[in-house]
Parts: C-alpha cells; structure tokens; sequence
C-alpha cells in the first residue's frame, strides 16, 4: 500500500542580509517619492532615488501597483496605531476621537499618494489592503462608539463618515486657494461631529 503523502503549504523565505537592505531601500525612497509626486510618480524615479537598478526593484515589487500597496499598508497600520493609542488612553472618548483625526490628518498632509488614494484616484489600492484596513475600521467603529455612548459626538455618527471627512479634507489640503487652510477645514468639520445641545433637538 501507497502511504498516504501529506503536502505543507510553502513558506516564505526570509531575504538574505542584502537583498533585505535592498528591501527597505526601496520602501524609503518609495515613500519619498510617492509622497513628494503622489500616485503618478514612476517606478523608475524610485529605483534612481534608492540607488540601484530597476531590475532590482522589479524583483522585490513585481508592479507599481504591487509597491504602493506595500505603502499604503503602512500608513493604514500608523493610522490604526494612533486610534489604537486613543483607545488606551485616559482620555475622554470624544477628546480621544479629535485628537485621532488631528493626527491622522498630519500623516495624510505629508502624503501626496494616501490624499489621492483615499479621495477617489486608485481607491482599489485601498480596497487591496485586507487584514490591515479592517483592523482600522474596527478600532475607528470602537472609538466612535465610546464617543457616541459619552454623548460626545452625534448619535448617528458611523465609521463611514469618518472615511468621508478625511476625504473631503484631502481637497483642502492640495489646493492652493487664496486662504485655504486644512487645519481651518478640520476644526470646522469637527464641529460639525459634535453632539447637539438638547436645546437645538426637535
């Protein structure tokens, strides 16, 4: 009789020393490049930037689309590590929730390529993040639902809009109107979030 054969599913290797030096090379410029020119910038641009050749890129980020995702991911987990920071704080929920906006916003202001991306251009890219944009979701749907219990924020307030006022602020933040000021447009959006007073309620 045949033994039975038993199949594992392969595991990654682990770069060597200087194919991982090559690795965050490319990450570090990437994130300079895509961040300075935003989703249009070339895979080239970024190979000049990190010093070797495109090949070498190539063969750690088979595509462009394949490398800002790897960035993308980053930022979704820095974003995830501020809210998750709030919800371990002291803080009270609806201050918890400002100051994870504010912050999140800096990150965003800095990032020409995640203001496209989460306003509409390449939002597939975002979609493609998985396991690190859910985690983010929940943390926001957490944080917001401590925010609503306090009666900080209003009672109809979903994770959804957070996604839109960020979307909404990323217009502020790359035009160059006269008096334009992002940090102006969110401290009215926040307004805007805040529990009504019982005295203004039908």
């Amino acid at each position: 009789m045949v033994p039975p054969t038993t199949t594992t599913a392969p595991t990654e290797r682990p770069l060597r020393a200087d194919a991982r030096r090559n690795h965050e090379k490319i990450l570090q410029s990437a994130r300079e490049v895509f961040a300075a020119d935003g989703i249009d910038a070339q895979m080239d641009d970024v190979a000049r930037r990190a010093g070797l050749g495109v090949g070498t890129l190539y063969r750690h980020f088979p595509t462009k689309e394949a490398l800002l995702v790897e960035l993308l991911r980053a930022k979704a987990r820095a974003f995830a590590a501020n809210t998750r920071q709030a919800l371990e704080s002291d803080a009270p929920p609806g201050d918890a929730l400002r100051a994870v906006l504010m912050a999140n916003a800096e990150l965003m202001a800095a990032d020409a390529v995640t203001r496209q991306v989460l306003a509409g251009a390449g939002r597939q890219l975002w979609a493609n993040l998985g396991a690190d944009r859910d985690e983010l979701e929940a943390l926001t749907a957490d944080l917001i639902g401590r925010a609503r219990a306090a009666g900080a924020v209003r009672s109809d307030l979903t994770s959804a809009d957070i996604g839109m006022v960020m979307c909404g602020l990323c217009s502020s933040m790359t035009s160059n109107a006269p008096g334009f000021d992002w940090r102006r447009h969110l401290e009215l959006l926040l307004a805007g979030l805040q529990a009504e007073p019982a005295s203004a309620r039908f």
